[in-house]
């Protein structure tokens, strides 16, 4: 997908419990732009980004409570950590790349341990800390 993701990485976590889910070509899609987005993240941080989170079939999306409209369903989103940096600092960085314009708008979520990136195409923010 690009020189540091691979489709493997974003994958529904739902095939490991037990959903037999297979990712839709449009899916796939949406996921290589996340990902070439999510390598101008990488390359400005120079560190490795972990994806929690990447596209999530509907049934898994149910499973763990996730928003009804989530971005995950479409393969427009990544909850991420990186490891030397806290998620209000990659949140921060990612805000500023947005602005700037070096990575498409979408939502940012902030959460305790990681970050919520979407490519939606319109600005939207959350925070969920507690």
């Amino acid at each position: 997908m690009t020189k540091n993701f691979n489709i493997e990485e974003f994958q529904c976590k739902g095939n490991l419990k037990g959903c037999d889910c297979q990712m839709p070509d449009d899916v796939y899609n949406n996921i290589q732009e996340l990902a070439e987005n999510l390598q101008i993240v990488r390359d400005m941080l120079q560190e490795p980004i972990k994806i929690n989170s990447g596209w999530r079939c509907e049934e898994y999306n149910r499973k763990i409570k996730g928003a009804k409209r989530s971005q995950h369903l479409l393969g427009k989103a990544a909850d991420i950590r990186i490891k030397d940096l806290t998620p209000d600092e990659v949140a921060n960085a990612i805000d500023k790349l947005q602005e700037g314009g070096f990575i498409k708008k979408g939502g940012l979520g902030r959460y305790n341990s990681f970050t919520h990136y979407d490519i939606r195409g319109r600005k939207a923010r959350w925070d969920n800390r507690k």
